[in-house]
Order: structure tokens, then sequence, then C-alpha cells
């Protein structure tokens, strides 16, 4: 039988010797870091440090569990927020296990503890495995692996590495089922992409609400197809006299869209009977006089009515919030009801009572101001707290659940102090401190944490007309509401929090965030 020799270059003998010594050599040592140290905003729940590092490099990829094409997409939500900084192409593949080798994996497993949000985030030098009972949970997850790497993956450019986090175990869940922001569109309008960056920024702190103001007296926001001139007249103008806009119910739906890929409900609120103006003007029918009224760019409150006694008035609300809930797949209307200071009580009680029920009749639950508390309020409304205590109370007492918005804490059109640009100081003055320095379950005596839905911090519009003036309004309280929403009240301290939220400031820069360099903290 003939026999065959196998001739190697020298080049070759060299390439097969340096291979062999490769997969033979010794792995790079995983540097020690400590995950107990790390600056997570909300504080988790639980963290048990492990004192190694896991390395994302070049060769990583992210997996997700084999079957649903949910956890595909929030996979590439992922790898899009890491591929610009990183300058990595991560993919998003299939897999039944953790394939471990230096990548990610997402996936879900039954955990009823954790809840629709929590996740587990298991970190060794191997591997990342964020697991979650929920998809939600996943995406909240996403949100820690991001604060764990270094500030500059947040950059839209390429970044050098390494791109290290710390090993170990999270176990995290919210406290409140409720945690958002509410953006006032109705006093300045705002672009879509200006709600979706608002969206994005909130998201990051493992918000799940956004609530927009979409009517107020200076300007309707929202497109009615069957009352046209709502948006067409009362939306040409804002507080200043500038052109105003709207959405369509397309741009609006896209929001929803965007919203919903980011486990965030959005809240549409047409406030009513009192901040109507834009209303007024466009139909003179609304009035009791049946005349128009001009179309209004001042910054008073509580001169506004809907005629609560004409039938047409309900024919009016029952077409908007018809289309409305059309478009809306979040379970909540916001009815607003606040400050109707022209509005006799003894028409705003039974105005508030049969606004509830076109609310109902159109499958939605209702939230309203806390003044609605003056009514008869059905079951699964929700009341949400901006001033009067004694409103939170009878709501209680009414078996409703309040959402907290007191203004004197929660308020993010409020000046941190007598020297900022923008903003207001009626409510009060509110630092970074104080905005962070109350509980929800305790803040109004005789209200328990059962008696609270969550947490809400509202921007109030009159003061800013652009993104980056709203951004240095929201920022850094945000992540502090964030954080007194998710993290038990037994787990915060301001002492504690305002080293972590320093040592956001370098990842707020990295997301171009416009924020307020607070003195009270030492910013990294």
């Amino acid at each position: 039988m003939p026999t065959h020799r196998i001739h190697f270059s020298s080049a070759t003998l060299l390439l097969l010797v340096l291979m062999t010594f490769m997969a033979c050599a010794p792995k790079k040592p995983a540097v020690s870091m400590d995950l107990a140290q790390e600056s997570i905003i909300p504080v988790p729940v639980s963290v048990s440090a492990t004192n190694s590092s896991f390395e994302l490099t070049d060769a990583s990829d992210i997996y997700v569990q084999t079957g649903s094409e949910e956890l595909v997409k929030i996979g590439q939500y992922l790898a899009d927020k890491l591929n610009p900084s990183t300058g990595f192409s991560f993919s998003v593949k299939p897999s039944t296990a953790n394939p471990g080798d230096g990548n990610i994996y997402l996936s879900i497993k039954e955990d009823a503890e954790l809840g629709d949000e929590g996740y587990e985030l298991n970190i060794t030098a191997e591997s990342v495995h964020l697991q979650a009972n929920a998809p939600a949970g996943l995406f909240r997850g996403i949100q820690t692996i991001r604060q764990l790497l270094p500030a500059n993956v947040e950059s839209s450019s390429k970044q050098a590495g390494p791109w290290l986090m710390a090993s170990g175990t999270i176990r995290d869940m919210p406290t409140y089922a409720y945690r958002g922001a509410m953006f006032d569109v109705a006093r300045h309008f705002f672009s879509v992409d200006d709600v979706k960056r608002y969206i994005d920024l909130i998201a990051a702190y493992k918000m799940n609400g956004m609530h927009l103001h979409l009517s107020d007296d200076q300007g309707w926001r929202i497109e009615i197809k069957s009352w046209p001139k709502l948006a067409e007249y009362g939306g040409k103008t804002q507080v200043g006299g500038g052109k105003g806009g709207y959405y369509t119910q397309e741009q609006y739906k896209d929001i929803v869209r965007y919203a919903q890929d980011r486990y965030i409900t959005i809240i549409p609120e047409i406030d009513m009977p009192g901040h109507t103006n834009s209303a007024l003007a466009a139909y003179p029918e609304l009035n009791c006089d049946g005349k128009p009224r001009e179309l209004y760019s001042g910054t008073e409150v509580g001169f506004s009515t809907l005629c609560t006694k004409n039938e047409v008035t309900y024919k009016f609300i029952d077409d908007v919030v018809k289309e409305l809930a059309a478009i809306t797949p979040g379970p909540y209307i916001h009815i607003g009801g606040d400050e109707s200071h022209v509005t006799k009580k003894e028409d705003y009680i039974p105005f508030v009572n049969r606004v509830q029920d076109i609310v109902l009749s159109h499958g939605k639950q209702v939230i309203g101001w806390d003044e609605i508390a003056l009514g008869t309020l059905k079951k699964n409304v929700f009341v949400q707290h901006w001033a009067d205590e004694d409103n939170a109370r009878n709501a209680v007492k009414q078996g409703s659940k309040v959402l907290m918005s007191p203004a004197r804490k929660a308020y993010t059109d409020m000046q941190y102090d007598s020297t900022t640009q923008w903003g207001l100081h009626w409510a009060a003055y509110i630092e970074v401190d104080s905005a962070y320095i109350w509980d929800p379950a305790t803040l109004i005596p005789g209200l328990g944490p059962k008696d609270v839905l969550g947490i809400e911090a509202p921007l109030w519009s009159e003061t800013v007309d652009n993104i980056e003036e709203v951004e240095y309004m929201v920022f850094p309280r945000l992540p502090g509401y964030a954080e007194i929403g998710w993290s038990a009240a037994s787990a915060r301290s301001w002492d504690a929090y305002k080293q972590r939220l320093a040592a956001h400031g370098p990842r707020l820069t990295a997301m171009g965030v416009n924020f307020y360099k607070s003195k009270l903290v030492d910013w990294k």
C-alpha cells in the first residue's frame, strides 16, 4: 500500500505552533470588580458580588431564548444601544440555553416573585445571563446592564474600551406598579421626536408611564376627526403666541408604538371642564352663551369652562374619548378636572360623574387630578394627588388608589432655586435633595402603601419651549423619582443616593442630556 508524505512549509509549521500555544495558553485573568459598589439607579432589591468581571468584546454576541419574536426585538434594542459606542457589530441569535463563551443571553423563566417587571441578572467571567418572568422584566434588566458598563457606552460614536461589567447576581423588582412622568405638550407644543426623546430618557431609569397633557387653554394637540377644528384652529397657538401645532392620529399612534417597544404606557389627558379655552375657541356651541372665545397665549388658569348643562358638551366628550380610546392601547384616559375655578361646584360634581361613565363606556379606566374626588368615584378610578390632601384621603375613602404627584416635591417645572433660568416656584423651590427625600406611602397622613398606585413627575411647559430646556428641568431630579417608585423606602437614603447620582454625571453627558449640575452633588 503506497504511503503519502505531507510536507509543511516553515511558515505553516510556525502558524500551527502558535495556534497550539494560544489554545493551551491560560485565559487572561478577569479584572477584580465589586458589583455591590456599582452606581445603579434605581437601587436594586438584592446585589450579591463575586468580585470578578465580564468583558464584552468584538467576539461577543447577544442570544435570546428560542421561539419568541418579542425577545428578539428586546435583544435588538440592546444591540442598538451597544453597537455605536463599542464599534462592535452585535447580532441577535436564538439559543435554547446560555451559550457562555463571552456572550449575553436573555431568557424567560417562571418566577412569580419577579412579577411583570422584575429580573434576575447573573454575571460571571464567562457570560451575562438576564432572566425575567415576563418580557418587560428583560427590558428593565437591560437598563441595569447599560448602567454596569462604562458611562461612555451611552455615546453615539465609537469609544475606547475595555467594556467591563462587575460580576455577581442582581435580583430586582419594583415597589410600585406605576412610575412615570408627565409631559405638557399643550402650553408649548413639542415635536414627535421630542416626545420620543423624553420616552427614551425615562425608559433608561425603568419608568413605565408617559402621561401626555394634550389639551389646555393655550392649545389642543391631538387630531379629532369628528371635531376637526379642535386641532386645526384650537392648536394654532401656544404660550407667548408661537405657532403651536398638533399630532395627527397617525403621529400619535407612532408615539404609542415607540413607547410600547420600551414597555411604557401612554396616558392621554384631555383636561376638563376647565383648561378648555382652545376647545371653546374652536367650537362656540361648547360655551353656554354660544359665542366663540379668543385663542389664548397667556399663562393664567381657572378662567375657562365647558358648559356642563348642555347636551352637546357630552356629545363632544363622548366623540373625543371614543376616538382617543381607539388609538390608545393602554388602560387609562386622564380627564383632568383641576383648577376649574369658574365651574360651580354643583355643576362640577355631576359633570365629573357623567364623564367617568363616558370613559368607562369606551373600555378605559379613569385617572383625574385630585379635585375629581369631590364627585362619586366609580370602581377602578385613580386620583392623581397634586395639591389637596383632603381630596386624596376622600379618594381612598371611596375605594380609589392615589397616584402621587405632590407639586411641592414632584413638579419638575419648579425651579431648583431662585437663580434657575426656567420654571416657576409657586409650589416650592425643589433642589435635588428635596425631590428625593420623601415617601409616597407616608407623605399624606392617613394614607399607606396599599393606597398608592405609584409616582408621577409632571413637567408643565409654560416656561420651556424646547427639549434642551425640558431636560434641564427634569434632570437630575428624574432618576430620584424613578428610585422612589422602584425601590423600597428602607433601601433609600440621600447620602448614598447622591454618591450614585454623582457617578451618573458622565453617563448623562454621554447621553447628551442637558442637566442641572446641583452643588449638592459631587459630580464625577
